[in-house]
């Protein structure tokens, strides 16, 4: 076996090269499936399952940073596969944990490859953003019976792109706007239009969802996003620049935003969705109702009850992910996940403002995966895809750090 540290005889560097820029491709492809997930198993599954089997057997490495994401990962699949243990009638129960256990896996590959190659991360953001931008354009279009079959873009009356639900469409737009909000800050002017224009794209794909959560989600990620810059930047003209951009991208969606408002059809849309509570809220088993009987229930249940078994008790799902692990992983899960959310945002604090060069990757993936911790007070986020890609990119940056520091102690002993 070749040591990836060892000198490479010259006749092996073509072949090698060759090797990674094809497996670098290759998860390219996987991320911009993950932007089409309109049916279960989905592309995406089925070609990251083949690409972590493939790079498992061609030498995956799992280093000592990233193994505490996988070891809280497995204690909470254990926790999910207890919580089967109580179910009377598994039925489906068994494939959501065998989902949940390939979506945990995941975040650990995207961790492990951006350890390896942290160039890989211009890849991943790009094809991020290429997945958001078409999925968005078809559930703009969708949405106004622009395409043929356009319904199958839209739920009730509501834009969600190649996705099954427009919860989770508007959230996955999240990051990619952020990346290009990032190019459009810090790259030359010449290079603004079509970075304006897939921003223009995606706040619209964003609005038309129609979704409380992305719509907090996303204005908590750019607000959060240019704050950080500022403290970033120390240079008084470029946060200036910063703020001027900023102040000029704002008002260019405000514009489209306004634009789209002047369709009847959207405007009554909106009055009705801009309500903060909605009646299914904070009515008699509501949302709120059934988070208090939820966590109740669970106190006394340390297994859980397995998952998907909340709606056939209550009228839907527990729209709440803290809940979610309580009644599908039960206490064991819930402990594992907490800690992994607290250690994840720890880490990405910690390295957030070093000069490195996959720090904008690092502050783009941990704001956005903040937003996301918050939306899952009121929606359920542990079969979202892109939330463990976003936790695989954290850790594999943080990885990378620890690895440049250890580096760096080892130069200054030499």
């Amino acid at each position: 076996m070749i040591s990836a540290s060892a000198p490479q005889p010259i006749v092996l560097r073509p072949q090698l090269a060759a090797i990674s820029f094809v497996a670098s491709g290759l998860v390219t492809v996987a991320v911009f499936l993950s932007g089409f997930v309109i049916a279960e198993p989905a592309p995406y599954e089925i070609f990251m399952a083949c690409l972590i089997g493939l790079w498992a057997l061609f030498g995956l490495k799992i280093s000592r940073y990233v193994a505490p994401l996988l070891s809280l990962l497995v204690v909470f699949m254990v926790g999910g596969i207890l919580s089967l243990t109580v179910m009377a009638d598994l039925g489906t129960g068994p494939m959501y944990m065998a989902v949940s256990g390939f979506l945990a896996l995941s975040a650990v590959f995207f961790a492990a490859i951006v350890e390896d190659r942290h160039q890989r991360l211009r890849l991943i953001f790009n094809a991020w953003v290429g997945a958001a931008i078409i999925t968005a354009l078809l559930g703009i279009l969708g949405y106004f019976g622009a395409i043929p079959g356009s319904a199958n873009f839209t739920l009730y009356d509501r834009a969600k792109g190649a996705f099954q639900d427009p919860n989770v469409f508007g959230p996955f737009l999240a990051a990619p706007a952020l990346y290009l909000l990032h190019g459009l800050l810090t790259q030359p002017i010449r290079r603004a239009p079509p970075k304006i224009v897939g921003l223009l794209v995606l706040a619209l794909g964003v609005f038309l969802s129609f979704s409380r959560a992305a719509w907090a989600l996303n204005l908590f990620c750019v607000v959060a996003f240019v704050f950080v810059m500022l403290l970033k930047e120390r240079s008084g003209l470029f946060r200036l620049r910063i703020l001027v951009l900023a102040l000029c991208g704002a008002l260019f969606i405000v514009a489209a935003l306004a634009a789209a408002l002047q369709s009847e059809q959207v405007a009554t849309l909106f009055s009705s969705r801009s309500q903060l509570v909605q009646e299914y809220d904070g009515g008699h088993l509501g949302r709120f109702d059934r988070h208090r009987i939820g966590f109740l229930m669970s106190m006394e249940r340390p297994l859980g009850i397995g998952p998907l078994v909340f709606s056939t008790i209550f009228p839907e799902d527990e729209h709440n992910i803290w809940l979610k692990c309580l009644t599908s992983y039960g206490w064991i899960g819930f402990v594992a996940y907490v800690t992994l959310i607290a250690w994840t945002l720890s880490l990405g604090f910690r390295f957030l403002l070093l000069d490195r060069p996959w720090q904008p990757y690092l502050m783009i993936a941990w704001i956005t995966l903040i937003g996301h911790v918050g939306v899952g007070n009121v929606i359920d986020t542990d079969h979202w895809r892109h939330f463990y890609m976003l936790l695989g990119v954290v850790w594999g940056c943080a990885a990378l750090e620890y690895r440049f520091q250890r580096q760096v102690r080892a130069g200054r002993r030499a």
